[in-house]
């Protein structure tokens, strides 16, 4: 079990960082005060080794959460039986707080190939909003939660491309998911704005400050505050033409706004910061996560509607 030393008590929401490869030894032998540590899952599934070992002795220190990249949840060809059984046995092993993945797909099976070939694309990309998507991502949700014998969290995507045959909004189909399930969700602010910008630059060629923020704003309050078990803070980079979730980067002040919207309506909900290109030293994420407890005690201190500043616009 965690010991009392790495973790902190607060007025904010609980906040962890991604613990990644550039940071093993300094967090290990530094033990600052973190609610909890987040690793990739898949970065785990070898029986054994120096990656397992140094696992385990942050899980000594501090409550892990699991998040995934690689299972695939809205593939309608299923899940990958091998996979699910590496997580299945890292999670037995681990006894993570939480266990996440996005609501995307990798692998699809070719309509035409005789031996029913699977194709992976490496890559997390979105499903459509539709009845039969949403159908094919709650069979998978449902076979993973029985095989690892909890819930999941399932997080909103950060997406390049969308499908013209939406049949519902996003927020509408991933709460259906979570009552169809009893799954949770990982709200992740950055990949919300992101879509957001992008969206607008997509349609109209520029981005309004104010049209985008309302559209965050409005996609928060359709999710339902009980569905919600994490929330993910990150950086992006912004080509010009489109914003790019590369998790590079310190949150920016529109992110930090809407995050605190979030936490006002969802309470106290345990916060991640990201940081996977680019890793920065330790102590950078260490600020960032002070960051957001400074921001999630902000807004459980006051009940003032966000606005956007002009330090917000895109």
């Amino acid at each position: 079990m965690p010991t009392r030393s790495t973790t902190t008590a607060h007025t904010g929401a609980p906040v962890g960082i991604g613990w990644r490869h550039p940071h093993y030894a300094a967090l290990l032998e530094q033990r600052p005060p973190l609610d909890f540590i987040e690793v990739h899952s898949e970065n785990f599934f070898g029986d054994g080794g120096a990656a397992l070992a140094v696992l385990e002795a942050g899980r000594a220190q501090y409550p892990v959460s699991l998040h995934g990249v690689g299972l695939s949840l809205g593939s309608a060809c299923g899940l990958d039986d091998e996979h699910l059984e590496l997580l299945a046995r890292l999670v037995n092993r681990i006894d993570p707080v939480r266990v996440s993945d996005h609501a995307s797909y990798a692998r699809v099976r070719l309509a035409r190939s005789p031996t029913s070939t699977i194709l992976h694309a490496a890559d997390l990309l979105p499903v459509p909003l539709t009845h039969a998507a949403l159908d094919a991502l709650r069979i998978n949700v449902d076979r993973a939660q029985h095989r690892l014998r909890r819930r999941i969290a399932v997080e909103n995507l950060s997406a390049y491309v969308r499908w013209r045959e939406a049949e519902m909004s996003e927020p509408e189909f991933l709460c259906t998911l979570a009552q169809r399930t009893g799954c949770r969700l990982l709200v992740d602010v950055n990949n919300l704005y992101v879509n957001a910008v992008n969206d607008q630059r997509l349609c109209c060629g520029a981005a309004v400050a104010t049209d985008v923020f309302d559209a965050c704003i409005a996609w928060l309050d359709a999710i339902e505050p009980a569905f919600v078990d994490e929330i993910h803070i990150a950086g992006h980079c912004d080509t010009g033409t489109l914003l790019i979730d590369d998790h590079g980067s310190r949150a920016i002040a529109p992110v930090w706004d809407l995050y605190r919207h979030a936490i006002r309506r969802f309470g106290p909900v345990p916060t991640l910061i990201e940081w996977d290109t680019d890793v920065p030293d330790l102590e950078v994420l260490l600020d960032e996560a002070l960051q957001a407890r400074r921001q999630s005690a902000r807004a459980l201190q006051t009940s003032d509607a966000p606005c956007a500043t002009a330090a917000s616009l895109p």
